[in-house]
């Protein structure tokens, strides 16, 4: 079998699952147990390469009706009570959210983007049509933004100093320095900022997951965006991509295959 393809999201995403009910304080645990799954951090990042792959537009409708039909299918993948009623309405509308669901999402747009104005545009839309509370839009363009420049193969120091400039995050902590009092906390404000810094840190795709999860709090969330990230520069080694790929179910592995594919031609 050749190399699996796998999204950094993902992966950091199934790594984390385990522990966000049952935080980790330290970087030695397992990868995988019998309880690792994909959470709606999953779908919902698959849902927005669904919309990319698909909507050439870029509009928000599509948008969407990618996120209701994805999320509908998986409604059991662990929504915050209120995504979950958004999911399900007629009409859903943004309700002034700065939770951390704009930033998990996200990592499709960076790394389709061409240019950085065309990653934060992007992020703009997935974050507005339920996280429109400006710290909601600002975690998902930093998101997108450190992805795309990861991709395109700028130093940690210059993403470092481009997030701290455009977005104000003190980037400047240690993950040591934060694990003993960081806690359980859902907003962009309280959980990117973070991700960003176990990128900064970990000198392997493993290393940059294991120092998210040990902060504690959100770990599948945290994971993910760190993994996003993480994955543009370190390879994602390729037991951990293959655990991850029979994790996920077959209509998710062909919408990530498909995206990939796209975006790496």
């Amino acid at each position: 079998m050749g190399k699996v393809k796998m999204l950094g999201a993902l992966a950091g995403d199934i790594i984390g699952s385990v522990y966000e009910f049952a935080n980790t304080k330290s970087t030695d645990f397992e990868l995988f147990t019998p309880q690792s799954r994909f959470t709606d951090d999953s779908v919902m990042t698959l849902s927005v390469a669904k919309w990319l792959i698909e909507d050439e537009n870029h509009s928000v409708a599509q948008l969407t009706k990618c996120m209701q039909e994805l999320g509908r299918k998986h409604p059991d993948a662990g929504y915050g009570g209120r995504f979950l009623g958004w999911l399900y309405e007629d009409n859903p509308q943004p309700y002034h959210s700065w939770g951390n669901g704009a930033g998990m999402r996200v990592s499709p747009v960076g790394l389709y983007a061409k240019s950085l104005d065309e990653a934060l545009s992007l992020a703009a839309i997935t974050a507005s049509v339920s996280h429109n509370h400006p710290e909601g839009v600002k975690g998902a363009q930093a998101i997108a933004v450190c992805v795309f420049l990861a991709k395109e193969g700028k130093s940690k120091a210059e993403i470092k100093a481009y997030v701290e400039e455009a977005f104000g995050y003190d980037l400047n902590r240690t993950i040591e320095e934060i694990r003993p009092d960081y806690y359980f906390d859902v907003s962009c404000q309280g959980s990117v900022p973070e991700a960003i810094i176990a990128f900064l840190e970990g000198n392997s795709f493993e290393e940059v997951i294991r120092l998210a999860i040990s902060l504690g709090g959100d770990s599948d969330t945290i994971g993910a965006m760190a993994g996003a990230i993480a994955a543009c520069v370190y390879p994602i080694p390729e037991e951990i991509a293959k655990q991850c790929d029979d994790i996920l179910t077959k209509d998710l592995r062909e919408i990530k295959d498909k995206f990939l594919d796209m975006v790496e031609g």
